[in-house]
């Protein structure tokens, strides 16, 4: 097997676990996910490790998030006040240049919210369709996140209308 495709499948299961961490809530493995100063060679003790390899992070709705604080942060609250998530990956692209790696799909994502307080299980289930953007950087320890991009696809409502897709 070539070595670019296997990157490309390398690169792929990076891709899936990044959601599937996402859907589990499990915060420790999302954050082994994300690219850290010292697996670009970043000796923190004497360099700023915002100068080198920031991460960054645009969740649907949300400003840019930079630096691997704020991003993680951003997750901690996502899955603090999501009961349920699941992801349906379609459109998957891609594409491998050296050491750094392009991946865009389409999200479509089902989630609730917090269980009523009368009842069990996740709030009510939503829809949403976004537009994703996953970039990696090759480390020592495999391919890790540099940035994720995320935006709402505008759909047509039933007036003919453009109108966030949102379920």
């Amino acid at each position: 097997m070539s070595a670019p495709h296997t990157d490309v499948e390398q690169v792929e299961l990076a891709n899936t676990a990044f959601y599937e961490a996402l859907e589990r809530g499990d915060f420790e493995e999302l954050s082994t996910l994300w690219l850290t100063p010292s697996d670009l060679g970043v000796d923190e003790t004497y360099h700023d490790p915002a100068d080198t390899g920031v991460v960054s992070c645009v969740h649907p709705g949300w400003p840019v998030l930079t630096g691997r604080g704020e991003v993680l942060r951003s997750y901690a609250l996502i899955m603090a006040n999501t009961d349920y998530i699941q992801f349906f990956l379609t459109d998957v692209h891609v594409s491998v240049t050296g050491d750094t790696a392009l991946v865009s799909c389409t999200e479509n994502i089902l989630s609730g919210g917090p269980a009523p307080e009368d009842g069990d299980g996740p709030g009510p289930l939503v829809g949403q369709l976004v537009v994703a953007t996953n970039v990696f950087r090759r480390t020592d320890a495999g391919w890790k996140l540099w940035s994720h991009h995320a935006s709402p696809v505008l759909t047509e409502n039933a007036e003919g209308e453009d109108d966030e897709s949102t379920g």
